[in-house]
């Protein structure tokens, strides 16, 4: 039993919801260089795409498939959408990572962990603040993208419908409504991301080894997924609806795909939340 769940019943005025309050903990993570460098990269991807776009004329698909980048200048909304589709398989994985499997897992390399309990800040309290705070970072990464990819992407290309790269159009202010589900599904599909890396930050006290596992990992989903022959036991596979959000952006919306990986994404990450504070409970926390 740790110093906080000592004290729990017996330091007069002591309450363990009002230690490591979210507000401090946010500016902590703020602060830190990481996350500087995490917003200045999502920033700047907008404007890289913009430059590639200009010096390297208009975009098109590969092997003649029609894709959204086939209608990335067409308008700002159509550049968003490009952006989050180039970027959702893999760019905004690492940031959820980042924030999640470096949260805990920092703390014990730089062997101020047991400091914390000893503050006392109780274990579930200490784990649920940094959750949530990881999660918030990871929520505005998501944000940040596509906000900077529209205001960009309307400056270069002007303000117009979003062109359905298969037919049809969805008109600006719909469009915008539209890619507000996309970045919600794209967050919630990153959900087994963040458990993967909180969970690992739980278990080693290296955060590069919490962060990189996570990403490690997700990748092998994706490759998993590209395996034809496991048939239908790709459907348990989140990776295999990361690009269901693609039904948001059609005439008439489609729900099924988003629904289905979002039952899988939330599924696995409950299970990977539920490991990480069941083992964090019962570690013998030394650094």
């Amino acid at each position: 039993m740790d110093e906080a769940e000592k004290a729990g019943g017996t330091a007069p005025g002591y309450r363990a919801r009002h230690t490591l309050p979210l507000r401090v903990e946010a500016v902590r993570q703020l602060r830190r260089r990481r996350t500087m460098v995490v917003g200045a990269v999502l920033a700047a991807l907008p404007f890289v795409l913009i430059a590639a776009f200009a010096i390297g004329g208009q975009p098109s698909g590969r092997d003649g498939r029609v894709t959204l980048i086939d209608t990335a200048t067409a308008s700002g909304a159509n550049f968003t959408a490009t952006c989050l589709f180039v970027s959702a398989g893999f760019l905004l994985v690492v940031p959820v990572a980042l924030f999640c499997g470096d949260t805990v897992a920092s703390e014990a390399g730089w062997s101020s962990l047991r400091y914390l309990l000893a503050a006392p800040v109780p274990r579930t309290r200490l784990l649920v603040s940094k959750l949530t705070v990881a999660l918030a970072f990871s929520a505005a990464a998501m944000v940040l993208l596509p906000v900077v990819a529209l205001a960009a992407g309307t400056a270069a290309y002007g303000w117009g419908p979003l062109q359905i790269p298969t037919g049809g159009s969805l008109p600006g202010t719909t469009a915008v409504g539209r890619l507000a589900i996309v970045v919600a599904f794209v967050f919630v599909g990153q959900l087994v991301t963040a458990g993967l890396a909180f969970w690992l930050s739980t278990v080693t006290d290296a955060p590069l080894g919490a962060v990189g596992g996570a990403v490690g990992l997700t990748i092998v989903g994706n490759v998993l997924d590209a395996v034809t022959a496991l048939g239908h036991w790709r459907d348990f596979l989140p990776a295999h609806w990361q690009f269901a959000w693609a039904d948001a952006l059609q005439p008439r919306m489609e729900w099924g795909g988003m629904v289905k990986g979002t039952a899988v994404s939330v599924a696995y990450a409950l299970v990977l939340f539920a490991l990480a504070f069941r083992h964090f409970r019962g570690k013998d926390v030394v650094s």
